[in-house]
This record gives C-alpha cells, structure tokens and sequence, in this order.
C-alpha cells in the first residue's frame, strides 16, 4: 500500500483512537465527574473528580514520555545524518542546535540539509515552523508516534 505523500501542511499526524476517542472521553469524563460533584457534594464524587484528573493526566503524561523519547531518538538521528551531509565548517556546530531544531530538520531532503541548518545556526529560523515552512524539498516520516 502506497503512503501518501508529505508536506508541511500534512505533516501532523493524529491517531484517531487517541486523538478522536480516548482525549474526548476523558475530557467528557472530567465534566461529567464535576457535575456529579456539584449535584451531590460527598466525599466519592469528591474522589472520583480526583480520579478522572488523575486518569487524564496520566494518559496525557504517557503520551509526552512517548514523544519526548522519539525526539530524543530524531535528534540521534539527525547529528549523525548532519556529521555526513554537512561541510566541515558547519560540523563543528552540530551540538549548537537544540532538539526541536533537530527535529524539524528531519524533514528536509540531503540536499538542501546544509544550507537549511546554516540558516538556523545565523539565527533566520529559530522555530520549528519556520525550519519546516522553508523546507523546498520534503522528506516525509510516516513512522512517528
């Protein structure tokens, strides 16, 4: 099965059971609870408002743990697909980039990696929508989280 293709415009990946069920079912659930509470102010409605907050944060802070693990896997990958593709005076500056740099310029092809990253190091893009928005040439990743 062919992946479709990728632009900055499309990059953004959601995955529909967590995206469109489990985030709206637990914000539901946090609301619901709330009202529950304030219909019947008892101690277990009281706790089941500190449950469902819990639950939510606990699946959204599984979710950042996941995300900042790949990113800190990207920016593996980049410095070591940066140390071939780059001109030895911007090899040198590779721990100058910070991660969110890193990962934007993930998406840009070989080719056009050096002068993208000699942009970022003068200070023209500094934030990772700027770094994706001047990629001309992208390279997609269908296997983020």
């Amino acid at each position: 099965m062919a992946e479709r293709a990728q632009t900055y415009t499309s990059h953004r990946r959601y995955i529909p059971e967590f995206h469109f069920f489990v985030l709206p079912v637990l914000v539901a659930n946090i609301v619901i609870t709330i009202m529950e509470f304030v219909r019947h102010p008892r101690f277990i409605t009281g706790w089941v408002v500190v449950l469902a907050f819990a639950l939510a944060i606990g699946i959204w802070t599984a979710r950042a743990m996941a995300l900042r693990a790949q990113d800190r896997i990207i920016r593996f990958e980049e410095r070591l697909r940066l140390e071939r593709l780059l001109p030895p005076d911007l090899r040198g500056r590779v721990a100058d980039l910070r991660t969110g740099q890193l990962v934007a310029i993930r998406f840009a092809h070989d080719d056009e990696v050096p002068d993208l990253v000699r942009r970022v190091l003068s200070g023209e893009l500094t934030t990772r929508g700027d770094i994706k928005r001047a990629i001309q040439s992208w390279r997609a990743d269908h296997l983020r989280v």
